[in-house]
């Protein structure tokens, strides 16, 4: 394996599957299989979840919604995101902790950085719950601070596009994929990879993304072995 500790990034939306809203139990059951496949290679799984299929901060502060309320039940729904995904895997017999940046001892281990990494080291896959624990920071930025704090090799974005373009390709047929590009050439373009804080972040600390199609079946085995799969964000 070519990467030895990630960093998944998952989006809320990714977890709906074919549907409006909520959680697909069939999606969730295949991204357990995938991630069980890369344990039983030896690879230490770190995973964020987004929470946009149950509830948008932003979208709610555009409603008239206070956006700090917004956000602090965009954070239970990344919780909510993180118990789904924590069952999945343990079905699949993966052994997973759920730890919450915001306290809900009764369902989540609070976030203490040196017992995330113990958890790691053992070969359990451990979900971080309640983005960073504060509103106006996105789950791309929690990604971002989690890899850093758990001294992950690589973030691996898994979305439903397989790559980086300089258009959207869902709505651009002559959109062209990119292999690899820098970070500095991902802001010159304006691309949309992470919100400028996630992906600043994440330049300064030289931690490259890959940006992939979580959807198909073995493309994370691929990435993580070091197949060229998605898109490389790297200095």
């Amino acid at each position: 394996m070519k990467y030895k500790r990630i960093l998944l990034k998952l989006s809320g939306e990714a977890l709906m599957g074919t549907r409006q809203y909520g959680i697909d139990p069939v999606r969730l059951s295949e991204y357990a299989n995938d991630i069980k496949e890369i344990i039983e290679k030896g690879v230490e799984v770190a995973i964020v979840i987004g929470g946009g299929n149950i509830f948008r901060g932003v979208a709610g502060a555009s409603n008239g919604m206070d956006r700090v309320q917004g956000d602090h039940m965009g954070m239970l729904a990344t919780v909510i995101n993180g118990l789904a995904l924590q069952s999945a895997l343990e079905d699949a017999g993966v052994p997973t902790r759920l730890q919450s940046a915001i306290s809900i001892d009764e369902v989540a281990e609070p976030f203490i950085r040196r017992k995330a990494l113990r958890h790691l080291e053992k070969g359990r896959v451990v979900i971080f719950g309640g983005g960073t624990g504060n509103p106006y920071f996105t789950t791309d930025s929690a990604a971002v601070l989690r890899a850093i704090e758990m001294e992950a090799d690589v973030i691996l974005k898994g979305t439903r596009v397989d790559g980086i373009y300089n258009a959207d390709p869902e709505k651009d047929s002559k959109a062209v994929k990119f292999d690899y590009i820098s970070f500095d050439d991902v802001l010159r373009q304006g691309l949309k990879v992470m919100d400028t804080t996630a992906f600043t972040l994440s330049q300064e600390n030289e931690l490259p993304i890959i940006v992939f199609d979580m959807n198909k079946k073995g493309n994370l085995l691929k990435v993580v072995s070091g197949e060229k799969i998605g898109t490389k964000v790297n200095l």
